[in-house]
């Protein structure tokens, strides 16, 4: 499904305090890769750089957890994505931990959950020294593959939308 993946990344040196130029500028490096696929990774919540991660997207996938700080991020997040215009879902990671007001919300505001991954040591364990989450759980490999279908369904059917 995946292949000739190319890679780019910036890297901000100790004591520059703005990351923006530097990922504009990765996100510049994308313009020859239109046809492509694109993951840009930011930080939790919603300073700027995130926001200039999130601008100009065709989709945006928020992760979260289930405890107060992950709903409290979340509802920034999807808020940043709702006036950028930019659709969104969201994957529950820890699942298992805190409580249900992550799906809730989400149930509330109509934001797909696409994935719930539930806290296990051994997925733990496997992440911790570096191992990718469907090496571990290979069942995922088919989770991960839907959620690619879903995003490109939802930027196949908003296309020439704003």
């Amino acid at each position: 499904m995946f292949s000739d993946i190319d890679f780019a990344h910036g890297y901000l040196n100790i004591g520059e305090p703005m990351a923006i130029p530097v990922i504009s500028n990765v996100k510049s490096k994308l313009d020859d890769h239109k046809n492509g696929i694109a993951v840009l990774d930011a930080s939790p919540g919603t300073s700027c750089p995130v926001v200039e991660t999130i601008r100009d997207t065709d989709f945006v996938l928020l992760v979260t957890e289930p405890t107060p700080f992950g709903l409290h991020d979340l509802k920034l997040a999807f808020e940043v994505a709702k006036i950028l215009k930019v659709p969104a879902a969201v994957v529950i990671n820890r699942s298992n931990i805190g409580d249900n007001s992550v799906q809730e919300f989400c149930d509330s505001n109509d934001i797909p959950v696409l994935m719930s991954i539930p806290y296990e040591k051994r997925i733990a364990e496997g992440i911790a020294v570096g191992k990718l989450l469907i090496d571990i759980v290979p069942e995922y490999k088919e989770k991960f593959e839907n959620i690619f279908l879903h995003i490109s369904n939802v930027i196949d059917n908003n296309e020439g939308q704003v």
